[in-house]
């Protein structure tokens, strides 16, 4: 897959984190992850989704043992002497031993297997766009802290960056129908003037923040998978990783058992999986939601403890490299895949 993306992916070389207000004079405190420093390459690569997308595609085209069906929706799962059935739009059916749902935070398979969430909503926005600067960003990701939430700076390829904006849910709906010129400049009072010059290049989307959190990840012959079974606060920017990693110890837990002779749609077998990922998905989870009501506010004594918190982070080698390791997703017991193993 890497083939496809590797010449559109921007390295991330170094995270400068930073909390302040809006308008006001930056925190003395703040936090600098290196690369350099845990002896990488970088801490991970940005890609935009439309490069993803192309080259998941391309991949599967090649693949002779998967068959796309597409376009088509699924409007029933059955569970069947045979294995489970799957039913679609156009009326065909589908068997396999295996169903797994990655079909997004509103999973209509999950709904349809009935498995349970934990959810529920922020009082906040996202707001995401490509922004163009005068000045290169040498593969510099920021994350500014803001009253209203994180305010990220990621870069992409060329002298460009993608926003991630956090904005109260009450103030970011105007922010959506302002116009090109008056966009640009609340992202310029944002931005900083540390890029040059700033203006969004191309559409500009929003969405609303929720969280949501499976009880139960499989049941029998079914898994959940990636956003179907866990949502999270995009403060840390880890959503995709705890999908891959999903992706990646399912796969392996499923090889395993087929190379015993197992039934891989076996409650026992998926419960390996569940029990693996389940744990580190809610860790996660509760760690961002925590993080975002830690920073996403202006109580002066919160923020004297947390900018205290980040000096000593970053003043203490062991600790900041910890977080590295988090920020790069590497962290936790990693599927083979996820280290460029073989499963």
């Amino acid at each position: 897959v890497w083939q496809h993306m590797a010449t559109h992916a921007q390295p991330i070389k170094d995270i400068l984190v930073t909390d302040a207000k809006l308008g006001g004079v930056p925190s003395p405190f703040s936090l600098h992850f290196d690369a350099a420093e845990v002896g990488a390459p970088s801490l991970g690569h940005i890609v935009e989704n439309r490069h993803i997308r192309t080259g998941l595609f391309a991949t599967a085209e090649t693949l002779p043992n998967l068959t796309l069906i597409a376009p088509a929706a699924l409007t029933n799962l059955q569970i069947t002497t045979a294995g489970i059935t799957a039913t679609l739009s156009n009326g065909e059916q589908v068997t396999a031993q295996l169903a797994i749902a990655a079909d997004g935070r509103d999973s209509p398979m999950r709904d349809l297997m009935g498995l349970k969430v934990i959810a529920w909503s922020y009082p906040q926005m996202g707001i995401v766009a490509t922004v163009e600067h005068s000045k290169p960003h040498n593969g510099v990701a920021y994350e500014h802290f803001l009253p209203s939430g994180p305010f990220a700076i990621l870069p992409m390829t060329g002298n460009r960056s993608s926003l991630v904006w956090t904005e109260d849910e009450t103030l970011a709906p105007s922010m959506m129908k302002l116009d090109a010129e008056s966009f640009d400049a609340e992202i310029a009072r944002r931005f900083g003037d540390h890029l040059g010059a700033t203006k969004a290049a191309g559409p500009r989307w929003s969405y609303p923040l929720k969280f949501h959190l499976a009880r139960g990840f499989v049941s029998e012959r079914f898994a959940l998978c990636g956003d179907s079974a866990h949502g999270i606060h995009p403060i840390a920017g880890q959503g995709l990783n705890l999908g891959l990693k999903d992706a990646a110890a399912l796969t392996e837990t499923v090889l395993d058992a087929a190379r015993l002779g197992l039934d891989i749609g076996n409650l026992g077998t998926l419960q390996k999986y569940e029990r693996w990922r389940r744990f580190d998905s809610f860790a996660l989870s509760v760690a961002t939601d925590g993080l975002n009501r830690l920073f996403s506010n202006d109580i002066a004594p919160i923020r004297a403890i947390r900018d205290l918190g980040m000096g000593l982070v970053d003043a203490f080698g062991p600790a900041r490299r910890f977080f590295m390791r988090h920020a790069g997703g590497d962290i936790g017991k990693l599927p083979k895949l996820m280290k460029g193993e073989a499963a």
